[in-house]
């Protein structure tokens, strides 16, 4: 089973970067040549959903991997904050159909790559230097007011890396600082991804990865409490997913970490 979905694996990364390749170079040198930055007309924020969602169809149809969006409905209109959850790349594909105009808050590293990094700019990524660290929040603060005066929904994902499965959460403070400055609704997400597709394992398992975007929080409240609603809502939410797949069954071999985890989460749910 595991050398089977290894090659399946292979067969989604030939896809995955292959095409991620060919869109950069295309979206970059477009963005090269009109000189725009955060400007990209319709078409080519169609072309950057069309790459999320074609990637959606090569993990279902490579990987076993199906996909289950719910919650849209909560997603106000206007501007507003969607903050995420961060398990694996998949968690980027199943948020772009319904973020309207997207603009990512996305680490520096990945803006300074030739090609990509000039595609992602044009399609309104902001940029964010964690080595300043707290320096870092002005700037990308002031290019967040900027996106959401041209309409965007910022999607940021408040522990900055992807996190394994119930690992113990990290949330730092940049949503928050987003949230007080911003002054639009904030909608959490909460996944499972990271069951099907790990941060740390090539091989991809089969299930139903699931987002679920909850009520969105209003504007207004200090920063400790919206920090407060944040966490609980996301990682509440997070690991009723989590609860759910493991009931309908896990395809992919669980470490004995992974398995202890489960059962203490299974045991809290019925206290």
């Amino acid at each position: 089973m595991t050398i089977i979905q290894a090659i399946r694996s292979a067969l989604f990364y030939v896809a995955f970067i292959g095409q991620t390749i060919v869109l950069a170079l295309f979206l970059g040198t477009i963005a090269v040549i009109t000189g725009r930055s955060g400007r990209m007309p319709d078409w080519g924020i169609n072309i950057g959903k069309y790459w999320g969602a074609s990637n959606l169809t090569f993990l279902r149809v490579f990987c076993g991997i199906r996909s289950e969006i719910s919650g849209t409905e909560n997603i106000p209109e206007g501007g507003c904050l969607i903050v995420s959850k961060h398990q694996s790349d998949w968690d980027i594909f199943a948020i772009l159909p319904h973020s309207g105009t997207p603009a990512f808050i996305a680490k520096k590293e990945l803006l300074d790559i030739p090609f990509l990094g000039w595609a992602m700019k044009a399609l309104n990524c902001i940029p964010v230097d964690r080595k300043k660290g707290g320096q870092a929040v002005p700037a990308m603060t002031a290019e967040a007011k900027s996106a959401i005066a041209r309409g965007c929904r910022i999607i940021i994902f408040p522990e900055g890396t992807r996190k394994a499965p119930l690992a113990p959460p990290d949330y730092r403070y940049g949503a928050s600082r987003l949230y007080a400055a911003l002054n639009v609704p904030v909608v959490p997400v909460a996944l499972n991804s990271g069951l099907f597709w790990g941060r740390n394992n090539l091989v991809l398992w089969p299930g139903i990865a699931r987002a679920k975007f909850l009520p969105p929080i209003p504007p207004g409240l200090s920063t400790e409490e919206f920090q407060s609603r944040l966490v609980a809502a996301i990682e509440g939410e997070t690991n009723a997913l989590i609860l759910e797949a493991a009931k309908e069954g896990l395809s992919r071999p669980l470490t004995p970490e992974l398995r202890q985890k489960l059962a203490a989460l299974q045991q809290a749910a019925q206290a």
